[in-house]
């Protein structure tokens, strides 16, 4: 699956990218928040990928922020709420009020999102509140990770470990040496912390 593209974003609008890697375009929905901070086009843009396939589709998400796809993730996973209403919710509210709607139970200020009704917001705080981190944990300092640490993550829980277990595992060892480590020391290191 496609996990990250790099290329020259060729169109930009409120809802969809076309980034251009080796001489193919990808279209890419994507939030208003990443839109907004798109370069122009024209620039070389990164953009972290969630790959949606069903029988009739194959559809690609991006966003500028590992944090934000993170939670787009989180919000597959509450019944009712597909990608495309994923997409609406974040494009609605900044991800840490949403975080914090969310983790206080605030029914009536996630009902303000369209296309998000009572039951739904209900479901949104029944499901995730235990789920999303507080403001200033893991996963909003993970926002800025390099990509040998997300290829970190990525391999950790392709074998089986928990991503949040990873993340951490990673920001011990990350902390335990110097800033720039290889993908390998990394990798080790956090593999380590995790057999313990």
């Amino acid at each position: 699956m496609i996990a990250h593209l790099r290329g020259t974003l060729l169109a930009k609008h409120p809802n969809q990218a076309v980034v251009e890697t080796h001489g193919v375009g990808y279209d890419v929905v994507i939030s208003v928040p990443t839109f907004s901070e798109l370069p122009a086009t024209g620039s070389e843009v990164a953009l972290h990928i969630h790959t949606h396939v069903r029988e009739d589709a194959l559809s690609l998400y991006g966003f500028l922020r590992l944090a934000e796809k993170h939670l787009f993730e989180k919000l597959l996973t509450v019944s009712g709420i597909g990608p495309k209403l994923a997409i609406t919710i974040l494009s609605g509210m900044p991800a840490d009020e949403m975080v914090g709607a969310i983790r206080g139970g605030d029914v009536a200020r996630l009902t303000r999102i369209p296309g998000i009704g009572k039951k739904t917001a209900e479901r949104m705080v029944l499901e995730l509140r235990d789920k999303l981190p507080a403001a200033g944990t893991a996963e909003v300092s993970l926002v800025a990770a390099s990509p040998v640490e997300e290829d970190v993550v990525s391999a950790l829980v392709n074998l089986g470990y928990q991503r949040t277990a990873a993340e951490k595992a990673l920001q011990v060892a990350a902390r335990g040496g110097k800033s720039g480590q290889s993908f390998e020391v990394l990798f080790r290191e956090a593999l380590a912390g995790l057999s313990k």
